[in-house]
């Protein structure tokens, strides 16, 4: 067993000039997340600390930056899955929440659940959790995009982190802003399990992408699902790589329904994969293997270095 941590800045068309940040945000997330799993600490500490940093960076579409809906206004979504006793909590349609990965951590704390709107931002009140105005969430770019009625081709997309801990759990979580000019109301895949994220004995993984291409082929649950010759098996064994579960899973969608996704993927050794069909996908990864953290904004990129 190896102890790991993936994260992704969304699978989208990444233009050159924002190639950059892309890469610094995401290595940014990753060392903050290996700091604590390096000292011993918990997965579910890791990949909420690698959330929070992407959610700061308006360079992704989860907190700050986060896209604007038909009606001008940011609504935020998140959710995070431990493998250890199948412990979750999510939240969605929330606009007062600095760090909506933050307070889903904290629902899996209490009781795993499921809370949106103003029962999700009462909750996070009550707990202490780090509350703001809904316009102090909208970028000068996000404005604009929606100011000029345009969705960019190099448009932000949600974020997520895996990782892999020294006593071997697993965690998994996602925090998205949704889509560009989306219906008012409109929830997507990221904060519903199996869908946007998934994590139990034999792998995590966290999606991105169009929700409604994710959520009828319940992406992140099918991916891990192919990380073993039988699902259903009692030990939980695991026997597909990483690599080539996250490529047939993205190949399963494609072939069911219309529309953008990835995936990056952690089994319970250690190993890593990803695949998405998009024209690119911003990545980074760190294990006990490497001697710093590796990120890339295209797969091709990465089997370069392989």
């Amino acid at each position: 067993m190896t102890v790991t941590i993936i994260v992704h800045g969304g699978a989208k068309t990444i233009s050159d000039d924002k190639a950059k940040a892309n890469i610094t945000g995401c290595l940014a997330a990753v060392k903050a997340g290996w700091e604590i799993l390096q000292q011993g600490g918990d997965a579910t500490d890791a990949v909420e600390a690698a959330i929070r940093i992407l959610e700061s960076d308006p360079t992704f579409n989860s907190s700050i930056g986060a896209t604007l809906d038909i009606e001008g206004k940011v609504y935020l979504d998140a959710a995070i899955m431990e493998s250890r006793d199948l412990r979750w909590g999510a939240v969605a349609a929330v606009n007062h929440i600095s760090h909506p990965i933050s307070v889903a951590r904290r629902i899996l704390e209490e009781k795993s659940r499921f809370l949106v709107a103003e029962g999700a931002e009462r909750f996070a009140l009550k707990h202490g959790c780090e509350m703001c105005e809904p316009n102090n969430l909208i970028s000068e770019e996000q404005q604009q995009v929606w100011e000029q009625e345009r969705i960019p081709e190099d448009r932000a997309a949600t974020v997520g982190c895996v990782a892999l801990d020294r006593h071997g759990n697993l965690a998994a979580g996602t925090s998205t802003g949704g889509l560009e000019n989306q219906p008012a109301g409109r929830v997507g895949d990221t904060a519903l399990v199996g869908c946007g994220l998934y994590a139990d004995s034999r792998g995590a993984c966290s999606t991105t992408g169009d929700g409604e291409s994710v959520i009828p082929v319940v992406l992140a649950k099918t991916a891990v699902d192919l990380l073993s010759s039988d699902a259903a098996s009692a030990d939980g064994s695991v026997s597909c790589h990483p690599e080539e579960a996250a490529k047939k899973a993205i190949e399963a969608l494609k072939q069911r329904v219309p529309g953008e996704a990835g995936c990056i993927l952690l089994d319970r050794n250690g190993r890593i994969g990803w695949a998405y069909n998009s024209q690119d996908m911003a990545v980074a990864y760190m294990s006990e293997e490497l001697q710093e953290p590796a990120a890339f904004t295209c797969k091709d990129d990465h089997l370069a270095k392989i």
